[in-house]
């Protein structure tokens, strides 16, 4: 085998809450996440000439160090002295710097890809400890599926797959800082925290309606007030069908549950009408 081709999958947070500020800066967290059906293409090829060389559909992003694709290629060939090349050309489908892990997610098909295309032998549980020194999400992009995340990220616990349903994915052209998001996030003006467990439980219980009803991410206490436009995404959504409407991760992305695929379509074709989101999207839930 010299190539491999990989589908890096995007998540959403079916429930986000932040616990605490740790003394060294990180945030703990408790979040519910959720793989689903939209991915970029990651096709790496094994070269005889020593090196990391990237590609990619957009020409925004860098290939250079400044890419997490070249962090994790680079992260394996010390750790296991590889002393061929790479050639690496990521083909991006999820939104950028939105709240859905596509930069892990991306990170986590490299690792996962040269471990096999160069035979290393390496376990789901190595290259998810790995991974988090690249990024607190990248063990999760690893792992995959429905599970619940707790500290920086990194301790995961699999869950039973969310209930069958359609989600319709909007990103508004809009940028979010993740680091803006969490440094105006001030715990002790936060009034109701995100019921984790309630999620988790009626994941359990296949209860589509007791999860939906619970969808909540507290990160939206600090995105919504600059970015009035994600509510308004959220309003659109449910008054088109959905049985909830949530923000991803620090945002901006808004995801919706719907239990029907007509009714889905019929809001992605509304919604991108309406100049509210730059990119929309009908997917299903993944999990391995």
């Amino acid at each position: 085998m010299d190539r491999i081709l990989l589908k890096a999958m995007g998540k959403i947070n079916l429930g986000l809450d932040v616990v605490r500020r740790r003394p060294d800066g990180y945030h703990e967290v408790k979040m519910v996440m959720q793989t689903v059906n939209l991915y970029d293409k990651v096709e790496i090829t094994a070269e005889e000439e020593p090196g990391i060389r990237i590609s990619t559909n957009l020409s925004f992003l860098p290939v250079n160090e400044n890419n997490i694709v070249y962090k994790a290629a680079a992260l394996l060939m010390e750790r296991c002295g590889i002393d061929q090349g790479v050639s690496i050309h990521l083909e991006k489908h999820i939104p950028v710097a939105a709240g859905m892990a596509g930069g892990s997610a991306d990170g986590a098909a490299v690792l996962y890809g040269m471990n096999r295309l160069f035979s290393l032998g390496m376990s789901k549980k190595t290259l998810m400890d790995l991974g988090v020194t690249l990024g607190a999400d990248v063990p999760y992009c690893i792992l995959r599926g429905t599970a619940l995340s707790e500290g920086i990220g990194e301790i995961l616990t699999p869950l039973p797959p969310m209930p069958d349903c359609w989600i319709l994915i909007a990103r508004p052209p809009i940028s979010v800082s993740t680091k803006f998001v969490y440094e105006n996030l001030h715990l002790e003006t936060v009034e109701k925290h995100p019921d984790i467990d309630g999620i988790v439980q009626a994941i359990r219980d296949g209860d589509l309606y007791g999860m939906c009803s619970r969808l909540e991410n507290v990160l939206e206490t600090v995105t919504v007030k600059k970015h009035p436009q994600i509510n308004e995404i959220k309003k659109f959504m449910c008054d088109r069908g959905a049985v909830s409407a949530l923000m991803s991760g620090s945002g901006p992305t808004v995801f919706g549950i719907f239990t029907n695929e007509r009714e889905t379509r019929s809001a992605c074709e509304a919604l991108k009408e309406t100049g509210l989101a730059r990119q929309v999207y009908v997917v299903k839930p993944f999990n391995p």
